[in-house]
């Protein structure tokens, strides 16, 4: 067994409220006993106006918000699965980065990073309008972190759940847990949420961690919330709800992954489809 702990929250625009909130909660999850600490997507500063957010972003702000996660996770004792923020990338646009601090980690700039690959471009019923391609370049390269309390372990980030080659990916390399931290909406999240997080585990055949958003934000969006924890099988867990912030805590069973993959060995019995790149 390996407890895991899951941060619910509500970033909002000042990242210094966010940072603490997540100080906070890996002491509280150190303390209880947790071995790795996930928090949602863009936890430190959730911003929809972007003019606003770049003097954060373009300054100094990620890297001395990483420099506080790697001595936090030294200080208490955790790994930290940081969901995301935003940072500097390539081509004059910004990157949405995933980031994994080892407790044994050596230097607070050479974290496990992965940058989000699919950009949320969308227009919904609701007139709800977002474009994330505007500001965000995509990531390229599917990643995974070896060797951690919770064994191997594949990132992802929000929109990403709705591509299931990433999936299928990750599900070749035998990752036993996904991370699929997440600021999804509510429309969204109501209709989604839970059937593809429950696909993406049973295709992987792995447990899938989704810390969540939720709530009413500074910036005037809302999101679903509802962070999850999901079996191989496709059995919920743990659910968050969709009202409050808030930590929870679930001890990973790695029995269970190989009991599920005897099962269904699905992984083993893939094939490729001609004509695809599957």
């Amino acid at each position: 067994m390996a407890r895991i702990a899951v941060l619910q929250m509500c970033s909002g625009i000042d990242p210094e409220a966010n940072l603490f909130a997540i100080e906070d909660a890996a002491r509280d999850a150190a303390a209880a006993g947790a071995q790795v600490l996930f928090t949602p997507e863009m936890s430190i500063l959730l911003d929809r106006n972007r003019e606003r957010a770049r003097d954060w972003i373009e300054g100094s702000g990620p890297g001395e918000a990483t420099g506080r996660l790697f001595n936090h996770a030294g200080e208490f004792g955790i790994d930290i699965a940081l969901g995301s923020q935003a940072v500097r990338g390539a081509n004059g646009k910004w990157a949405n980065r995933s980031m994994y601090f080892s407790r044994h980690g050596e230097s607070a700039v050479d974290p496990v990073t992965y940058d989000k690959i699919h950009m949320f471009d969308v227009q919904l019923g609701t007139g709800e309008k977002w474009r994330e391609s505007a500001a965000y370049e995509p990531g390229t390269q599917v990643v995974t972190v070896e060797d951690t309390p919770i064994g191997r372990l594949g990132l992802t980030v929000c929109y990403d759940l709705r591509f299931p080659a990433l999936f299928g990916e990750l599900g070749d390399r035998c990752c036993d847990v996904i991370a699929v931290p997440a600021a999804f909406t509510r429309p969204t999240g109501a209709a989604h949420w839970h059937v593809m997080l429950r696909a993406r585990a049973i295709e992987a055949s792995a447990f899938v961690i989704a810390a969540a958003q939720v709530g009413q934000h500074a910036d005037g969006r809302e999101t679903y919330g509802h962070s999850l924890v999901v079996d191989p099988w496709g059995e919920v867990l743990l659910d968050m709800g969709g009202d409050e912030p808030g930590l929870a805590f679930y001890d990973i069973d790695h029995a269970r992954i190989a009991e599920v993959r005897a099962q269904v060995p699905a992984l083993a019995n893939r094939r490729n489809i001609p004509g695809s790149d599957a």
